[in-house]
Parts: C-alpha cells; sequence; structure tokens
C-alpha cells in the first residue's frame, strides 16, 4: 500500500471522530440545561398550600306563628281591682283568649260594634297536672254600648265602712282606643276604633311614693254602672248590716226588718251570749237607727233613679235598653288550667250578670 494513501484514510478516520464528539456535546447542553433548570426549581422556597375554606351550614330557617291582629288584647286591659303584688301571677300561665278575638270576627258577637273592655281577676281552686292551687283567672267583660258605660269607679271592700263613687281619672283610669297590632303605626285619629279598653296610668314602681290607703284604694276597685232602668239589689234590701260596738268584740250580724222581729232576735244573743242582758235596750235602738238608715237610702236610690230616667234623651234611653255584657274567660289549652267548671255569669255588683258567658 501506498504511504499517502494510509496517511488519507487515517485522517478521514479523525475527521469522522470529531463530528461525533460535537455531536455529542449538542446533546448533552440540553440535558445540563434541563438539569440546572430542575436545580434551580428545586432550590425555589416550596409555596405555602393555601387552606381550604370550610363552607359553614346553612342555618335551618325559623318557624314562627302569625301574630293575630287582636293577640293581646286581653294583655292591654288593666285589671282592675287586683292587688298589685298578684298582677304577676297572670303571667304564670299561657292564658289564650281567642274567643274574645274570634267575637270581633264576621259572625261573632261583637262584629262590626262599638265595644269597651275591662278586665278583672277572679280566685278559684283549680285542679292542673297533678295538683290543686288557687288560681288568679283573669276575665275580660265587653260592654256594647255607643257610649262609654261609666266614667265612674266604685271603691268598697269588708274592710271599709263605706262606699266611694269618684271618678275614673281620680284613679288615673280612662277609656283609650285599642290599636291592633297591624295598625300600631297609624295615628290614632285615624283609626276610628269601635274599640276601647279601660287602662291606668298608675305605675307600679311609683307605688312606694304613696301612702298604704292610697295603695289599697286601686284593690278595691270595681267597675261602676249605672242603669236607670234596673233597680239594683240593695235598693230592693230589707236587710242592714249591724256591727254593734262593745267590748271584748263587737256583735256582728245582719237584720232584716220585714222578715226578723226585733224583740226576738235580740232575746237570741242574749240567749247566745253575743249580747249581755243590759246591752239589751241600747242594741235594739242601735238596729232601729240602721234600719231607719236603710229604708231612707232606698227611698233616695229610687228617687235618683226616676231622676236619671226624666233626663235621658230618648236616644240615650234606646242605647241603655239595647246595652249588652259578655263574660269571656281563657279558652282550654294544654299550657292552662282548665276553667270551664268555675264559669260564672256574676260581673260585679254594678253590673249584675252577663248576658252571655263565653
Amino acid at each position: 500500500m501506498k504511504k499517502g494513501t494510509k496517511r488519507k484514510a487515517a485522517g478521514v478516520s479523525r475527521k469522522d471522530e470529531t463530528p461525533s464528539t460535537t455531536s455529542d456535546a449538542i446533546e448533552q447542553q440540553p440535558q445540563e440545561q434541563q438539569q440546572q433548570q430542575e436545580d434551580k426549581e428545586h432550590d425555589k422556597p416550596v409555596p405555602k398550600t393555601k387552606r381550604a375554606k370550610v363552607s359553614k351550614p346553612e342555618p335551618e330557617p325559623e318557624f314562627f306563628d302569625e301574630q293575630r291582629e287582636l293577640e293581646d288584647l286581653w294583655k292591654q286591659i288593666f285589671p282592675v281591682g287586683t292587688e298589685w303584688d298578684q298582677l304577676d301571677l297572670l303571667s304564670e300561665y299561657k292564658w289564650n283568649f281567642k274567643n274574645l278575638e274570634d267575637a270581633f270576627e264576621e259572625g261573632g258577637v261583637l262584629h262590626g260594634k262599638k265595644v269597651y273592655l275591662f278586665s278583672c281577676t277572679e280566685p278559684q281552686l283549680l285542679f292542673y297536672q297533678g295538683q290543686s292551687k288557687v288560681t288568679c283567672i283573669p276575665v275580660v267583660v265587653a260592654i256594647v254600648s255607643p257610649f262609654p258605660p261609666s266614667d265612674k269607679i266604685g271603691i268598697n271592700s269588708v274592710q271599709r265602712e263605706t262606699e266611694e263613687i269618684v271618678n275614673m281619672k281620680q284613679m288615673k283610669m280612662d277609656w283609650i282606643p285599642y290599636i291592633p297590632l297591624g295598625q300600631r303605626g297609624s295615628s290614632v285619629e285615624r283609626l276610628k276604633s269601635q274599640i276601647f279598653i279601660l287602662t291606668c296610668g298608675q305605675r307600679r314602681s311609683g307605688l312606694k311614693h304613696l301612702k298604704l290607703d292610697r295603695v289599697k284604694m286601686f284593690e278595691y276597685c270595681l267597675p261602676y254602672f249605672y242603669h236607670p232602668f234596673k233597680e239594683d239589689e240593695t235598693e230592693q234590701s230589707t236587710i242592714v248590716d249591724i256591727m254593734y260596738p262593745i267590748e271584748p268584740k263587737p256583735v256582728v250580724c245582719e237584720f232584716d226588718w220585714e222578715l226578723d222581729d226585733l224583740e226576738e232576735f235580740t232575746d237570741e244573743l242574749i240567749a247566745e251570749e253575743e249580747l249581755s242582758e243590759d246591752q239589751k235596750d241600747a242594741f235594739k235602738e242601735f238596729v232601729r237607727e240602721k234600719v231607719r238608715e236603710g229604708k231612707r237610702a232606698n227611698r233616695e236610690a229610687r228617687e235618683k233613679r226616676r231622676k236619671a230616667r226624666e233626663e235621658l234623651s230618648q236616644d240615650r234611653m234606646a242605647a241603655f235598653e239595647n246595652m249588652r255584657f259578655y263574660k269571656f274567660y281563657p279558652v282550654s289549652t294544654p299550657d292552662t288550667p282548665d276553667v270551664t267548671k268555675v264559669k260564672s255569669p256574676f260581673i260585679n255588683r254594678y253590673y249584675g250578670k252577663a248576658h252571655q258567658v263565653l
């Protein structure tokens, strides 16, 4: 073989090796760059993982009983004659007067009529939840009338010697329009209310500034009513109360001047040792004076009623004749004692009996 040929072949052989080395370097470069890039990314601080938001459970919707227009009517009326420390007992049970509300609906006894309402309480022994207990029952009396039945209050009790009839305003009482719940934002003048309730402006917090006698006057109050066409029981009564003052204790009794014989009546008291023999004549004279007072009071009452009738207009007379009294007791519910057996038509000594009890 020639020398030149051999060298050339060797040269060609070297050239063939060079491209191979360069190609390998080119292939290596992207790998190094990729590795460097991965190293850089590895050196970067790891981002904090965001805490996933926990969705709060939506509260279940609350359902409330829809308020009725007259739902608080009975609570707005002042309970006349109730002792101040007994007022809290009225909220002891969830009394329900749905019957009073229904009476103003179409078909009810008070629907479309002008009505005056007062409240009182009746303590009764009731059985509830396994026990008997004296319970203060709220009662509402409704008077259907085109005008206020009275602007006066009677003050009377067994502790007081005499009965007083005073103006309502003297006891901070008055008839005011009742505003139904749905109309509380309205002007009273625009309502033309047909419902009037008896209220009292005396606050319990102010009682400590009053004398005891004044405080007790509120507890002895009775809604007063004078009917010019009907004689009350006192005008027809022939009985007088006797309280003869002697020691060690007075003689307390009743004497009927039509049925009782004074001589026999006195002798019986002596026999029962209620009266001593030496007090007989004085006692008889005391009774005679009480009888004279009773008869005089009856005459004056009848005369007063006769004059009242004469002064009435025809419209006023018709109004008195058509006036009606309704007495409402709480309806029976599982949350309250049953008052069905203690219902009574009697309102008080001035109003007498209700035309209907509900």
